[in-house]
């Protein structure tokens, strides 16, 4: 049974950083591209970044400059670094292995991220 494990969320002042970490079980890892969401309060999910199996990136307007993705194929594990980050930025964000073929997506149960000071 696949599981994506999400950590690394928490509190943080506007101006700061977080890393989020998404850990991968019960599946193979590298084929697939994996990609962060976030879901703010009364809004619907939306795409964060994604990353191919082979490593390219695409980015949401929105993070662009501030975020990074990048992943670690060995450990199975995804990671978001968030920089310089905002209030807009607060939301649960979710960790998810994009559908191949006729294997569909898999999720993870979130990860919440607040910019407060």
């Amino acid at each position: 049974q696949v599981q994506l494990a999400e950590s690394g969320g928490g509190l943080v002042q506007p101006g700061g950083s977080l890393r989020l970490s998404c850990a991968a079980s019960g599946t193979i890892f590298s084929p697939y591209h994996m990609g962060w969401y976030r879901q703010a309060p009364g809004k619907q999910r939306e795409l964060v970044a994604v990353i191919t199996d082979g490593g390219s990136a695409n980015y949401a307007d929105s993070v662009k400059g501030r975020f990074t993705i990048s992943r670690d194929n060995a450990k199975k594990t995804v990671y978001l670094q968030m920089n310089s980050l905002k209030p807009e930025d607060t939301a649960v964000y979710y960790c998810k292995r994009e559908p191949i073929g006729r294997v569909g997506s898999a999720w993870g149960q979130g990860t919440q991220v607040t910019v407060s000071s």
